[in-house]
């Protein structure tokens, strides 16, 4: 039977109904109907061909609930009508040294979930079962979608590189990913500061837990953060003032970067970074391992994205919405 969804015939078009034969059910895989698949801007990233690396047509959609509908062989962890969820990942090697030391998110050899396959824009979608997650019972669907990407890219920085419940915790951008750092710093147990070139997102930034908010377009607000920042973690997707974020890391702080300006340099004189031992660093998604872990995490201090959602016929409006920068914070499609 074909899979209906929604597909990018060609870069920067708007997207049209599109159907595939998904062949037989690989013996780990699982098919899983779709409820909701959030819109992230890696989705937008592909559609637009940004990164070189989108193969048309394709179904876009990477942050996934919804119910089991057949499992193959293999498959012991899943029932049928079970609540997963799928993320940026569909699969990994398995082989290479990062996947078997339980990195798979960073696999030599990955298969995310709609490159060179077709993702969850649509009304069914297949992933390796071992990339498929439970959901927890005290997440809303809608709300825990963009988790699966947006949510696991935030928490594993924090989680993975030294955040301690005592540290100031800075967020760049208030968006999609900022919004989901600001809970999951706040329920870390950090102070956090927001970080932003629009001074409207202030009441918001402290609304959903953000403790200071600093206006980062202006030098001078920004120049009074120096030295106050532990660890500091850029949503953002324009360039910034770096050496002024550098200067507000704290002796051994952390600067790190998970959302992705396309054209941006950080330019960083070297000796701003020697004289206290400040880093520099990325991060992509979370490992398999992580994902679980941040879905748990979220359910017990009732985290999840604040979210709007959009039935699935009206993706090129929910795509164009989001283009916008208009999304408070996340839009999410439901079938």
């Amino acid at each position: 039977m074909p899979i209906h969804g929604h597909a990018a015939y060609a870069a920067k078009e708007t997207l049209k109904r599109y159907e595939y034969q998904p062949g037989e059910l690989g013996p780990n895989e699982v098919e899983v109907r779709v409820d909701f698949c959030g819109i992230c801007h890696s989705d937008i990233h592909l559609i637009d061909d940004d990164w070189g690396m989108s193969r048309f047509p394709f179904i876009p959609g990477h942050e996934i609930i919804g119910s089991v509908a057949a499992v193959g062989t293999e498959v012991s962890r899943f029932t049928l009508g079970q609540r997963v969820g799928i993320g940026w990942l569909a699969g990994s090697c398995m082989e290479c040294e990062w996947c078997i030391r339980g990195e798979d998110n960073l696999c030599l050899k990955p298969s995310p979930t709609c490159v060179g396959r077709n993702g969850g824009y649509a009304e069914l979608v297949r992933a390796d079962s071992r990339f498929a997650f439970t959901i927890p019972e005290q997440l809303d669907s809608a709300a825990a979608a963009p988790l699966l990407c947006g949510g696991v890219t935030v928490y594993s920085p924090l989680r993975n590189l030294g955040v301690k419940p005592w540290h100031t915790v800075g967020v760049i951008g208030i968006g999609g990913l900022g919004h989901l750092a600001i809970k999951f710093a706040r329920a870390f147990g950090c102070e956090v500061i927001a970080f932003s070139t629009s001074l409207e997102k202030e009441k918001e930034s402290k609304t959903l837990g953000a403790h200071r908010f600093v206006l980062g377009s202006d030098p001078d607000r920004l120049s009074g953060t120096a030295n106050s920042c532990d660890f500091i973690l850029s949503t953002a997707h324009t360039d910034l003032d770096w050496n002024g974020y550098v200067r507000a890391l704290r002796t051994k702080g952390t600067l790190c970067v998970v959302g992705a300006p396309p054209e941006a340099l950080l330019n960083v004189p070297a000796v701003a970074l020697l004289l206290q031992e400040k880093r520099l660093c990325g991060s992509a998604i979370g490992s398999r391992a992580t994902i679980q872990e941040m879905l748990t995490f979220a359910a017990r201090h009732r985290i999840g994205a604040t979210v709007e959602v959009m039935p699935m016929p009206e993706v090129n409006a929910a795509l164009d919405h989001v283009r916008s920068g208009k999304a408070r914070y996340r839009v999410v499609l439901k079938t």
